[in-house]
């Protein structure tokens, strides 16, 4: 298959690998439709994250079509189309019962495209799936939430924690959605410890 691949620091390349097999019972194989890059992508094309080794394929998200099971897989077919999550969480640890799955202490976190090959590839190997993976349908649910929330803040003023391309998106929603927004303001603790306000009239869509 045809994977995107560290070479480390500034060097990436399309290669050739192997299409990935089952290694344990709770694992799953999906054939990926659509990826994407993040920004800790570009850290590691930077060489700012010294685990990620020479020949690791990146990627820690995506989604696709679910191509093998493993035998303990419960929640999940064979062409189940599906979310890749960005976390991988075993769902039976301590942290992972508290909802802390990105410290699972059972070898789950942010490992695809870290210490596991990722989700820029064709086909990719995604261990606790039954806990990893989503059924598409679920992404109505964020969707209706945000519907919901656009209803709440007309009229009103919001604040956005974080200027990354998250906090940024909302933004622009505003920008085009609400025409009774007022103004906003955002934080972004990384460049600033200070507030920025924006009003309505100034977003850039």
């Amino acid at each position: 298959m045809k994977a995107l691949v560290y070479h480390g620091p500034g060097k990436i390349q399309i290669d050739e690998k192997p299409k990935p097999k089952i290694r344990s019972p709770t694992d799953a194989v999906v054939r990926i439709l659509k990826t994407r890059i993040c920004g800790a992508d570009l850290h590691i094309m930077k060489g700012d994250l010294p685990a990620v080794t020479s020949g690791r394929i990146l990627g820690h998200e995506g989604v696709g079509v679910v191509d093998q099971i493993g035998a303990n897989i419960s929640s999940f077919k064979v062409n189940d189309h599906v979310i890749i999550s960005c976390i991988s969480s075993c769902g039976k640890c301590t942290n992972c019962k508290k909802g802390m799955y990105s410290h699972c202490e059972n070898g789950g976190g942010w490992i695809l495209g870290n210490l596991i090959d990722g989700t820029q590839a064709e086909y990719v190997r995604i261990p606790f799936a039954d806990n990893s993976l989503y059924h598409e349908m679920h992404f109505q649910l964020p969707l209706s939430v945000a519907s919901s929330t656009l209803r709440l803040v007309q009229g009103e003023t919001v604040a956005i924690l974080g200027a990354g391309p998250v906090g940024l998106s909302p933004s622009f929603c505003f920008k085009r959605c609400l025409e009774g927004l007022r103004d906003f303001w955002q934080r972004d603790e990384r460049k600033s410890s200070k507030s920025h306000y924006h009003s309505r009239d100034k977003l850039k869509a």
